[in-house]
C-alpha cells in the first residue's frame, strides 16, 4: 500500500467541558505526526478544539490516525464511519482505545495501545511493505481476515526520551504561536491515584528528558513567540534539582511568559524552588488537592493530607505565586456538606482558580473496576465521561445531588465577589477568567438540568 499522505485528528472536547476554549494539544499527537513526517509522509495534525479539519486533505489521505480519550470517543466513531465509507484505513490511539480496544475495533482497522512512538511507525511500515509482520508489532490490536481480534503483547516503555525527535508544532493545521504551548519533559508517575490514567498509561516510574533537551525546546519556542507555556508533566517538580535547572535556564535566557505546571503540594518544601518559580514570569502552580476530607484522600490513595494542602497554598501565596486548585468530588466519604466546605476552603485560602470535578470512572482506572464490579455505573454514554457529569451511584448522595452540587460549587467560587475583587486589585486576567467562568457555568447548569431528567439521576 502506498502511504504518502497521513492525517492525524485529535477529536474535539464535549461542549460541556468548561476549559475547552483554552485548547492545549496533547503532545503525543504532534510527536507521532513528527515521526511519520520524518518517514517521508505528508502529515497534517487537526486539533478540533483549535479548528475544524481540512476535510479535503483528510479525505484524500492514505491513512487517518485518530487520537481520543473516553469523553471524545463517541465523536471519534462518527468520524471513523465517515472515513470508512471512503475506504480509508483508520488507526485509533489514546487513552480510551488503549483500555477498550475491542470496542474501538468495531469501528477502526487498527488500535495502538499505550505509547505509540515505536508501534505506529512500525504499523505504517507494515501497511506500506508488509514488514514487519503485524503479529510482532508490540501494542497493536487488529482483526485477522476471519474477523478474530488479536491483541499483541504490550511493548516496553521507551526509556531514552531524548532519542525522540523535536516536536514539530508547525504540522498542526492553523496553529498559532499565540496558542498555549504544551511542553512535556517527562513521562510516568510514581504515584497511583485510583481515578488517574497516568500510571496505567505510562507506568509507575518517572522517565525524564535531559535538561538540555528541554531547554533547547524552550529556546526554540521563545524564538518564535512569547506564547503561554504549559508543562504537561503529571508532576513537573518530581525531580526538584532538575526542575530548578530548567527554571534557572528560563531566567538566564529571559524566557518568562505566562506559564503553568502541574505539581504536588509537597513542592513547597523546597524554599529555593519556590523562590525560582516566583521569579520566572507569571507562574501558576496547578495543584491536585482533590479533597479536604482525610478519608477521601485515603480513598483516592493520594499520599498527602489536607494539612499539606493548607501549607502549600500558604507558602505559594507568600511567594506571590498563583494557585490553580483541582478537586474531585464523589468519593464514598463525600457529602453535600463536604462539597460546601471545600468551596469555603478554596475561596478563603486565596486559591486563584479552581476545577471542581466529578469523580469519573474512566476505563483503565481502579475506580472504574471498583464501580463496575459493584454495579454502580449508571451508563456508558462516553461523551458524558468528561469530569462534569455524574455517571455512577455515589455512596452518600444521589447522582443528581453530586452532579448539581459540583456545578453550584463552581458557581459559588466564581462569584461576583471573586470578579470584583480581581478587577479592583487590577488582576485583570483572573477578573476576565471569572466572568468567562460565570458564563460557562450558567450554560452548564441549564444543560445539566436536562441531563438529570434524561438519565433519571434522582
Amino acid at each position: 500500500m502506498d502511504i504518502k499522505r497521513v492525517s492525524f485528528i485529535e477529536v474535539r472536547s464535549p461542549e460541556s467541558y468548561i476549559f475547552r476554549r483554552f485548547p492545549i494539544p496533547r503532545v503525543g499527537s504532534v510527536l507521532l505526526s513528527t515521526i511519520l513526517s520524518k518517514m517521508g509522509c505528508e502529515v497534517k495534525v487537526f486539533i478540533e478544539d483549535i479548528s475544524q479539519p481540512d476535510w479535503n486533505f483528510v479525505e484524500s489521505s492514505d491513512v487517518v490516525c485518530i487520537s481520543t480519550i473516553t469523553s471524545t470517543v463517541s465523536t471519534a466513531y462518527k468520524t471513523v464511519l465517515r472515513l470508512k465509507k471512503l475506504g480509508i484505513p483508520v488507526i485509533m490511539g489514546g487513552a480510551h482505545p488503549s483500555f477498550v480496544p475491542d470496542e474501538c475495533l468495531g469501528f477502526a482497522d487498527f488500535v495502538v495501545r499505550g505509547e505509540g512512538d515505536i508501534a505506529l511507525p512500525e504499523l505504517i511500515s507494515y501497511l506500506r511493505t508488509g514488514t514487519p509482520d503485524i503479529s510482532t508489532i508490540a501494542g497493536v490490536s487488529y482483526k485477522t481476515p476471519d474477523g478474530t481480534i488479536k491483541h499483541n503483547p504490550t511493548g516496553e516503555f521507551i526509556q531514552d526520551l531524548d532519542a525522540l525527535p523535536d516536536v514539530d508544532f508547525s504540522l498542526i493545521y492553523k496553529w498559532k504561536h499565540s496558542n498555549i504551548h504544551p511542553v512535556a519533559t517527562m513521562r510516568g508517575c510514581a504515584y497511583n491515584c485510583r481515578f488517574c490514567l497516568v500510571s496505567p498509561m505510562f507506568g509507575r516510574k518517572y522517565r525524564f528528558r535531559s535538561v538540555k533537551s528541554v531547554t533547547d525546546e524552550l529556546k526554540r519556542i521563545a524564538s518564535l513567540s512569547s506564547s503561554p507555556l504549559f508543562f504537561v508533566d503529571d508532576n513537573f517538580a518530581a525531580n526538584r534539582t532538575r526542575t530548578k535547572q530548567i527554571i534557572r535556564f528560563m531566567l538566564e535566557e529571559k524566557i518568562t511568559p505566562r506559564w503553568s505546571a502541574m505539581m504536588r503540594p509537597n513542592v513547597v518544601k523546597d524554599e529555593e524552588l519556590l523562590t525560582l518559580m516566583a521569579q520566572a514570569g507569571k507562574f501558576t502552580a496547578c495543584l491536585g488537592f482533590e479533597s479536604i476530607t482525610p478519608e477521601s484522600l485515603i480513598a483516592y490513595e493520594k499520599k498527602q493530607t489536607h494539612q499539606d494542602n493548607i501549607e502549600s497554598v500558604k507558602a505559594l501565596k507568600e511567594h506571590g505565586i498563583k494557585v490553580h486548585g483541582m478537586f474531585v468530588f464523589g468519593a464514598d466519604t463525600d457529602t453535600i456538606e463536604s462539597i460546601k466546605r471545600t468551596v469555603d476552603f478554596a475561596a478563603n485560602s486565596g486559591i486563584d482558580s479552581v476545577q471542581f470535578m466529578i469523580l469519573t470512572p474512566l476505563p483503565g482506572t481502579a475506580v472504574y473496576e471498583d464501580l463496575k464490579t459493584a454495579g454502580r455505573i449508571l451508563h456508558t454514554q462516553w461523551d458524558k465521561y468528561d469530569i462534569h457529569h455524574t455517571v455512577f451511584k455515589p455512596a452518600q448522595m444521589t447522582p443528581s445531588e453530586l452532579h448539581m452540587e459540583t456545578l453550584y460549587a463552581m458557581k459559588r467560587f466564581y462569584s461576583w465577589k471573586y470578579v470584583f475583587k480581581r478587577i479592583i486589585s487590577l488582576d485583570l486576567f483572573y477578573g476576565a477568567f471569572g466572568l468567562y467562568s460565570k458564563s460557562i457555568i450558567r450554560h452548564a447548569v441549564k444543560e445539566s438540568e436536562k441531563y438529570v431528567i434524561d438519565f433519571k439521576l434522582e
